[in-house]
């Protein structure tokens, strides 16, 4: 099993990234978008491609929007030919922003975007955990996985999507996870619970297939038990928190 997870130009959590599949038995590598321009074929080398989070180009035309065009002008068919394999895609935070601009998700038109990320309701940057009910667990990467206790980090969060591509996102179970509340109920729009204001609280969505995850919160960021904020307060200790089971999952995918 190898991962190839890409970076460059400001994309920044490739290390923890690739540490959570290789404690999970993968192989992986680093390659900077440049490298993997100037060599695409390498590409169909890998199982899994995972764009992590950070700020790629500054986020200065709009999260993930430069990174995603540099993408489609230069990898777009190397990343069609990927995605027409029994492979999975992984996008976290400002790799789900970049699936997102690239309409790779949710993949209604796999030509242009259908969605798009715009600025948290609170007009600032949100960092904090969040509960995320899992409605979508046929895809792989949420397979037997209900609930999820993630942190974010953001200033671009808030999903906004036509009337009628909500109609069709509806239609083939493409929502995979939303805000929830303490009690596990959706957050039904309200802030903290719904960190950004995001509609119908979603918090991340996969393809038709559901191989592709794109998703906002970082289940890297949340691996280890003690990356928790309450950790010491925990009565059970387990060696891995909640990001854990999405790893877990890619890996059981390929075995």
């Amino acid at each position: 099993m190898k991962v190839l997870i890409l970076s460059g130009y400001g994309i920044n959590c490739e290390d923890e990234t690739l540490h959570a599949f290789t404690k999970l038995g993968f192989k992986g590598k680093i390659i900077h978008i440049n490298d993997l321009i100037n060599s695409p074929k390498q590409l169909q080398n890998y199982q899994v491609l995972t764009i992590p989070g950070g700020f790629s180009f500054g986020d200065d035309t709009g999260s993930g929007n430069a990174m995603a065009k540099k993408i489609k002008n230069n990898l777009f068919d190397d990343i069609q030919e990927f995605l027409e394999k029994d492979k999975l895609v992984l996008g976290i935070c400002n790799g789900c922003q970049i699936l997102v601009n690239l309409g790779i998700v949710p993949g209604l038109d796999n030509q242009n975007p259908q969605i798009a990320l715009i600025e948290n309701n609170s007009d600032i940057y949100q960092c904090r955990w969040v509960n995320l009910k899992i409605n979508n667990n046929h895809s792989p990467w949420l397979k037997d996985i209900d609930y999820l206790h993630l942190p974010v980090a953001h200033q671009e969060g808030k999903f906004i999507i036509p009337k009628d591509t909500i109609r069709e996102i509806k239609n083939y179970n493409l929502i995979s996870m939303q805000y929830a509340n303490d009690n596990g109920k959706l957050a039904n729009i309200k802030f903290p619970y719904n960190p950004n204001g995001s509609e119908l609280d979603i918090a991340g969505l996969i393809s038709k297939d559901g191989k592709v995850l794109a998703m906002m919160p970082h289940p890297e960021r949340a691996f280890y038990f003690y990356h928790q904020p309450n950790w010491q307060e925990l009565k059970k200790l387990n060696e891995y928190a909640d990001g854990y089971k999405i790893f877990k999952n890619a890996r059981n995918y390929f075995k």
